[in-house]
């Protein structure tokens, strides 16, 4: 030690505590891919193999056929038929709408199918959900539902300025007509339309947009589409619309269109039951404003 104390080295500082940094994860360790999974995302409520586009071609095709074959139909009728009827005249025949929207149907219902197993090589009936409802979801409970919307929405009619007469009644205006009219309503009518609106157009609708809008906008094309049979009135297109959303609920609750097809039936047939019990088998159709429906 040196005599002079200011030449005397000073006492070593113990160093500062340096603050733990944690080092970055070593992203190729087994153990670290193992610890941190990565986020998968939640698979779409529904997946068709077809796209939207898809669906507007074939609402296109069926447009066309149904307006070509009407016309065909209504023209052939008159020139070997209703010799002394114009062609607006004939066009109004229910015999006739019938036989050209059966005749449209079949050739739409044939290229749904091709379309679907010819573009995407996939069969029909899987890709489009027509798998029959098993499980809690038993037939007689799924027609018991359309039975149960129709007395539900008898009641709401009540409140509805609904109209007296509409288009749709020359339908029933002879019983042949309305027995043609009543098997086509709880057969290929439901079936078509089911096809086209549960089995086509929901399933996108809900991929892109979700569930709820995939419901209203499946049921708000669906209730337009009937408005010219009701006289474009608004409260029997609003009926409509609500009949639109309890099928697509089932549809999407079931996964199946066959439920959907089931509940339809099951309201167009109640209501078909009822007004030929009411006027005596369609003879005595003013007995049918007593129904309301």
């Amino acid at each position: 030690m040196s005599d002079n104390p200011q030449f005397d080295a000073p006492p070593p500082v113990p160093p500062e505590p340096r603050p733990l940094i944690p080092s970055a994860p070593d992203l190729h360790a087994p153990d670290v891919i193992r610890s941190t999974p990565l986020p998968v995302p939640a698979p779409p409520a529904e997946n068709p193999v077809w796209s939207g586009w898809d669906v507007l071609q074939l609402a296109a095709v069926t447009l066309l056929t149904m307006i070509v074959l009407q016309f065909a139909i209504v023209f052939a009728a008159r020139r070997y038929v209703f010799h002394g009827l114009t062609l607006m005249e004939a066009a109004q025949k229910p015999i006739l709408a019938l036989v050209s929207e059966f005749l449209a149907y079949i050739v739409i219902a044939v290229f749904m199918v091709m379309f679907v197993e010819g573009k995407y090589r996939v069969r029909f009936w899987e890709a489009i959900r027509w798998n029959w409802p098993t499980g809690e979801w038993k037939p007689w409970k799924l027609l018991g539902v359309g039975v149960t919307m129709l007395f539900a929405l008898n009641i709401l009619e009540r409140f509805l300025p609904m109209p007296k007469t509409v288009p749709f009644d020359q339908f029933f205006e002879r019983p042949l007509d309305a027995y043609l009219t009543s098997i086509f309503a709880i057969s290929f009518g439901p079936l078509m339309e089911e096809l086209f609106f549960r089995g086509f157009l929901y399933p996108v609708l809900a991929r892109r947009l979700g569930i709820v809008w995939g419901v209203l906008l499946t049921a708000l094309p669906f209730g337009l589409m009937h408005a010219f049979q009701y006289g474009n009135a608004w409260s029997a297109v609003l009926v409509i619309f609500i009949v639109g959303v309890v099928l697509t609920v089932v549809r999407a609750v079931t996964k199946s269109v066959g439920a959907s097809f089931l509940v339809h039936v099951g309201y167009n047939g109640t209501l078909m039951v009822l007004v030929a019990a009411a006027t005596g088998g369609f003879r005595h159709m003013e007995r049918a404003s007593l129904l309301m429906f």
